[in-house]
């Protein structure tokens, strides 16, 4: 079983001197930093320690960099920074396909990754407190969504795994019943960044979730385009508060 660790980023390429230089820049920032030149390599560093993400090369000399994070997003969890010198737009939709939460290319800004980073990391961060006291699950259709134990349910009490992107793509929908989240909003408060006319990430994006909730594009009954605006959920959505298990409670002071 992989268990995770505080602070630490592992980098996997197999460009030695950019990993000691991305490693040197990221350990004065305040993370432990371990370094990886193939898959193999970076499949011995998972089994001695679980990081909190991944910055992976899609050219490496032994391994296809896109299998390697449809495994990492599969079997662990972290967060997964692509960074190569892969500038096609087309390899940048498999990889946010494929469950990436972000991806650079080369040359890139050290301040721009390091950003990027924190970001990728603050996304995946449970919030502060959340066992403490109720918590806020929204109800639509057959579908049940705890915002705050970043789980989604099917009508029968399956769990429906999500990626990160996906969890805060339908909690932002839910919170906005069915008013229109707009492109410019969904950006902002999912990838923490602006919007430009040609970005395609949204598009991945509702699409993957789209499937996973069992929605027809072509005749969603949940997720419904909103043409050059955004997205909006069909269904009537209900907020509720659901106590935790008494074990997650804090005991009162």
């Amino acid at each position: 079983v992989m268990m995770r660790t505080g602070g630490t980023i592992l980098v996997v390429d197999d460009d030695q001197r950019l990993c000691r230089l991305i490693a040197r820049y990221l350990q004065k920032e305040g993370y432990s930093v371990r370094t990886a030149g193939t898959g193999t390599e970076m499949r011995e560093v998972l089994l001695d320690q679980l990081p909190d993400l991944v910055i992976l090369d899609l050219m490496l000399p032994d391994e296809d960099g896109f299998e390697l994070a449809r495994e990492l997003r599969t079997e662990a969890d972290v967060g997964i920074v692509i960074l190569t010198g892969r500038t096609d737009t087309m390899d940048k939709i498999v990889g946010l396909e494929i469950g990436a939460d972000d991806y650079i290319t080369k040359p890139f800004d050290r301040r721009e990754l390091l950003a990027r980073i924190r970001s990728v990391l603050r996304r995946r961060s449970p919030p502060q407190g959340y066992q403490a006291g109720a918590r806020k699950v929204a109800r639509f259709a057959d579908w049940t969504l705890d915002l705050e134990g970043y789980e989604l349910r099917d009508g029968d009490g399956r769990v429906v795994q999500l990626t990160q992107h996906e969890f805060q793509l339908l909690a932002a929908l839910a919170l906005h019943g069915s008013r229109v989240l707009t492109r410019e909003a969904i950006l902002d408060s999912v990838f923490e960044r602006g919007w430009s006319p040609d970005d395609r990430s949204i598009d991945v994006l509702v699409g993957r979730l789209r499937r996973k909730l069992g929605d027809d594009a072509r005749q969603p009954a949940l997720i419904r385009t909103v043409r050059g605006t955004g997205y909006r959920l069909i269904p009537a959505v209900r907020l509720v508060s659901r106590k935790p298990p008494p074990s997650q409670r804090r005991p009162e002071a």
